[in-house]
């Protein structure tokens, strides 16, 4: 996921006002709310998109909705919407909570199979690879992608493990293709 500047450096400045604050896990849990709700509400997406809308009309509005949120999470809202980047608000949330989670030390880990596994087996795939590491926190995504036929693509981080039965057969026909 490409992330604007925009939000990496709203996300930073958040960041470092948390820590100089002792603020972090408060505003981290908050953030967390806030990308869940933009993620799942349409129409709050399209009112802040809305070009016709006052500034002003939005930043009641925001108020209204955020108003159980700490002052600091509620203040970069504002100063985000009076800065015309309410487009932002989800990915400046993912983007702080992405830079908390790597100054806790947890790993982003992206399981993609063709059908739904068991727990069990979600472990054993994660025991299996020195990619996890052991007694390590992960936060764990599991996409289904009956695409890859079969197998699993397991990405941690920057680094990936293609198990895929549909790579597999590309690759056979990749290799009877050149002989």
């Amino acid at each position: 996921m490409l992330t604007s500047k925009v939000a990496k450096r709203y996300a930073q400045g958040l960041l470092d006002f948390t820590n100089e604050s002792g603020q972090t896990a408060t505003v981290f849990s908050e953030m967390k709310d806030v990308a869940k709700l933009m993620s799942e509400s349409q129409d709050l997406n399209k009112f802040f998109l809305t070009p016709y809308i006052d500034t002003k009309k939005k930043v009641e509005v925001a108020s209204l909705i955020f108003k159980g949120l700490s002052a600091s999470s509620q203040n970069l809202i504002t100063l985000v919407i009076r800065h015309g980047r309410e487009s932002q608000i989800k990915n400046i949330a993912q983007e702080f909570i992405k830079k908390v989670e790597d100054i806790n030390g947890v790993q982003r880990v992206t399981l993609t199979t063709a059908t739904q596994l068991t727990k069990e087996n979600i472990d054993q795939i994660l025991k299996s690879t020195n990619l996890v590491k052991p007694d390590s926190k992960f936060d764990l995504k599991v996409n289904v992608n009956p695409e890859i036929l079969g197998g699993y693509i397991l990405r941690v981080g920057d680094q990936q493990v293609d198990a895929s039965v549909k790579s597999k057969l590309n690759g056979i026909k990749k290799d009877f293709r050149l002989n």
